[in-house]
C-alpha cells in the first residue's frame, strides 16, 4: 500500500498562486508516475498533471502554462505550483500515483484549493 497525504490548500483571490504538495509513503516503488487530479463542486474528478521518476510530465489541456509539476524523487514528494488562479480552479486537489502518466492506482484524501472572484 502506498500512503498520500497533501498539503498546502487554501483560499486565494482570482489572479494569485498556491503550491501544494503531496508526500508519499510506504511502497513508494510503486509510484513510478505521481499525478495530481483535481474535483470541483458538482463536476467529475478531472486530471491535473503527473510526472514520471525520469521528469517526463502530462498536463491537463486548461493547466498548460498555468500549473507546473515537479518531483523530489529522494523525498518521495511531489509539488503543483499553480498561478494564475481562476474561480474556475476551485475543487479539492488529490494527489495520486501509479505505473506511468495515464493509470493512478493509489490516492490521497486531497486538499481544498478555494479561489475567490
Amino acid at each position: 500500500q502506498v500512503r498520500l497525504v497533501e498539503s498546502g490548500g487554501g483560499l486565494v483571490q482570482a489572479g494569485g498562486s498556491l503550491r501544494l504538495s503531496c508526500a508519499a509513503s510506504g511502497r513508494t516503488f510503486s509510484c513510478y508516475a505521481m499525478a495530481w487530479h483535481r474535483q470541483g463542486p458538482g463536476k467529475e474528478r478531472e486530471f491535473v498533471a503527473a510526472i514520471t521518476r525520469s521528469g517526463a510530465t502530462r498536463y491537463g489541456d486548461s493547466m498548460k502554462g498555468r500549473f507546473t509539476i515537479s518531483r523530489d524523487n529522494a523525498k518521495n514528494t511531489v509539488t503543483l505550483e499553480m498561478h494564475s488562479l481562476e474561480p474556475e480552479d476551485t475543487a479539492i486537489y488529490i494527489c495520486g500515483c501509479g505505473s506511468n502518466l495515464w493509470i493512478t492506482d493509489y490516492w490521497g484524501k486531497g486538499t481544498l484549493v478555494t479561489v475567490s472572484s
